[in-house]
């Protein structure tokens, strides 16, 4: 999986990059078909605490993936958007396992009443 980091109007320090590197491809664990992983780390220009914003859009074969989160920092925010998707992959796991599931059952009904 490529991890794409883009921070506009600031430079990336080396050590987020490294741990936004991290925490991403770990994410590859779940799902190997996961083709490329496109991360905006982006500065709100509100006064208050809460203004760093991390944006992680995953590209699969059949299905995008998308989360955003606004913390105090950034490492927090990647963090927060890194477990949203990780929920998004596990469900999109089980849902297609229940639906192969669900096409085996079905194919053994038609065999049986075939008979």
């Amino acid at each position: 999986m490529n991890i794409i980091i883009e921070s506009p109007h600031f430079t990336v320090n080396p050590l987020l990059e490294e741990y936004v590197t991290k925490k991403v491809s770990k994410l590859a664990n779940l799902n190997d078909r996961l083709i490329r992983a496109d991360v905006l780390l982006k500065l709100d220009t509100s006064d208050t605490e809460d203004n760093k914003i991390c944006e992680i859009k995953i590209l699969a074969p059949r299905k995008n993936f998308f989360a955003s989160c606004k913390c105090s920092t950034f490492e927090d925010a990647v963090s927060e958007v890194v477990h949203s998707i990780e929920k998004q992959l596990r469900k999109q796991k089980t849902k297609s396992s229940k639906d192969k599931q669900k096409l085996n059952v079905d194919d053994t009904a038609e065999d049986e009443t075939e008979e």
